[in-house]
């Protein structure tokens, strides 16, 4: 029996600082590279170029959930490998996909993934092993239709079988790309939400925030990533202050009469 096929997917958008470095850990291995690109302004699809031709566009966004759906549609592999492109494929992680492959072991897996965040490799906070499921047959399923935070349908009857080898997630360039970040997702948050008629109030907010740094930074051992898992309970703590800040000021708030 042949190994089956695998393809790289990737949804981008101004990912020229980040892309080339993430293809070079897979381009040697996979069958295909998939890219869907959302609107890039910078040299992206230059980049992309260089390692497929399987590079398209698609600048009707309609969240990372759809977006994910309609780059699967030009996937031609029996296999999915999902990757941001701020993302690394560690030699284990590669070795353990290829034994999947090999055996042609069907299933849904997830990949454990390790972040660098302003300088060093957060092991606590609850942010490791941080799994996620990125590995499954292309035809078995897909992504659910979420705005953010988007997650991969289990279909009925199958479990999710855990692969050893870190993805290395370089998530954050600097505070600027941290807060510019954050501020997005939250926004997605509060129009997700909204739109199902959900409201929030600013104690809501205060609660939920600090709840989120306790458990980060107390439960979740936060202290034993020194001052960089102090700073990012305390900016986690602040996004999830602003995102029900936000909801509340969609739900609460009408402009002054004119």
């Amino acid at each position: 029996m042949s190994q089956a096929s695998i393809a790289a997917v990737l949804i981008v958008k101004n990912e020229a600082e980040n892309l080339g470095p993430c293809l070079e850990t897979v381009k040697e291995w996979v069958d295909e590279i998939v890219i869907l690109d959302s609107g890039s302004s910078d040299n992206t699809e230059s980049i992309a170029r260089e390692y497929t031709d399987k590079y398209f566009t698609n600048d009707n966004w309609q969240g990372y959930g759809r977006q994910r759906q309609i780059a699967q549609k030009h996937v031609s592999s029996d296999w999915i490998l999902w990757l941001d492109a701020d993302e690394r494929v560690t030699p284990e992680l590669r070795q353990n996909i290829q034994s999947v492959l090999a055996e042609n072991r069907q299933g849904l897996y997830s990949i454990p993934r390790l972040s660098w965040v302003f300088g060093r490799f957060i092991r606590h906070c609850g942010w490791y092993p941080d799994r996620v499921i990125r590995l499954y047959p292309t035809m078995l399923t897909g992504y659910n239709d979420a705005m953010v935070h988007e997650k991969v349908e289990i279909p009925q009857g199958q479990s999710v079988i855990p692969l050893k080898g870190d993805l290395l997630h370089y998530t954050y360039r600097d505070l600027n790309h941290y807060l510019t970040k954050s501020a997005y997702y939250a926004k997605m948050w509060a129009e997700q939400r909204q739109k199902r008629g959900k409201k929030s109030s600013l104690s809501q907010g205060i609660g939920h925030a600090i709840g989120c740094f306790m458990k980060m930074y107390f439960l979740k051992a936060g202290f034993l990533d020194g001052k960089q898992g102090f700073l990012l309970s305390v900016l986690s703590a602040h996004s999830t202050f602003v995102k029900y800040a936000d909801l509340w000021i969609r739900s609460t708030t009408e402009p002054p009469e004119a």
